[in-house]
């Protein structure tokens, strides 16, 4: 699986399994499947309520924990210090490991002083339960604020970015920053396969409209966790690092209109 170095120092791959609204059996089963099938970073959150569930499946499987790349946020509700440092357990415990890949804030929320979570969130950083920490859904000014405040980088804003949200100006900021971006919905919702240039594209490179919309996120540098029940959609997320975009057709597919 091809990754990339965060600003914290550790790899990242740059196609990981998002898993937001599956839970019990068919969490465990699509999970279980992806790994087999090569995938090594697996995207939640304490709010998709399906932490446990992964957590049996990686332990069902057999997989070393040390060959995967985990992410989980904590929700918006619970930004306060002692609620971070609560919720983080509670996630761990779920997850059955001693630590995260990556820790974000899920969405930010005015009503808690940024100061305070990421206060909790460097506390766990250090005390090993994090690797890497980060934001989710934060604007520009936003991720300012968080690379402002915090002693450990802000390695991760995770973003809804797909062809349909092109989140141009975003991306350079949080490039020229080194501040990766992951792209949640990078299909949009699948409504990627009704995009008549995606479909042109894909019939001259012999793939389909939503690997041409997974390579575009690639080659803009931008790491993606599309969602997938089938097995067969699995396999194809993943032929994605073989092959170019040309120039022109990356402008093509830059100009696409929400």
């Amino acid at each position: 699986m091809e990754t990339i170095r965060l600003i914290s120092g550790y790899a990242m791959p740059t196609l990981g399994l998002g898993t937001w609204a599956m839970r019990g059996k068919e969490c465990k089963a699509v999970v279980k499947t992806a790994i087999k099938l090569g995938y090594t970073h697996i995207d939640t959150a304490w709010m998709y309520d399906n932490q446990r569930d992964i957590g049996e499946a990686i332990q069902e499987i057999g997989v070393a924990r040390s060959d995967l790349f985990i992410t989980s946020k904590i929700w918006q509700t619970h930004l306060k210090y002692n609620d971070v440092l609560s919720q983080c357990d509670e996630c761990l415990q779920q997850l059955q490991t001693d630590y995260v890949d990556l820790l974000l804030i899920h969405w930010p929320n005015e009503a808690v002083p940024m100061e305070e979570t990421l206060d909790a969130f460097n506390k766990i950083h250090d005390a090993g339960k994090a690797k890497s920490i980060g934001v989710s859904n934060f604007s520009i000014d936003q991720v300012n604020r968080a690379r402002e405040i915090s002693q450990a980088p802000i390695c991760m804003n995770q973003v809804e970015y797909n062809v349909r949200h092109n989140q141009e100006a975003l991306l350079a900021h949080c490039t020229r920053h080194q501040v990766m971006i992951t792209a949640h919905r990078p299909l949009a919702k699948g409504q990627v396969i009704h995009e008549p240039i995606l479909s042109a594209i894909a019939e001259e490179h012999g793939k389909t409209a939503a690997q041409v919309a997974l390579r575009w996120l690639r080659q803009k540098g931008i790491i993606a966790i599309p969602k997938s029940s089938s097995e067969s959609h699995l396999r194809e997320n993943l032929d994605m690092f073989d092959w170019n975009l040309t120039p022109e057709e990356m402008e093509q597919i830059n100009n696409i209109s929400g």
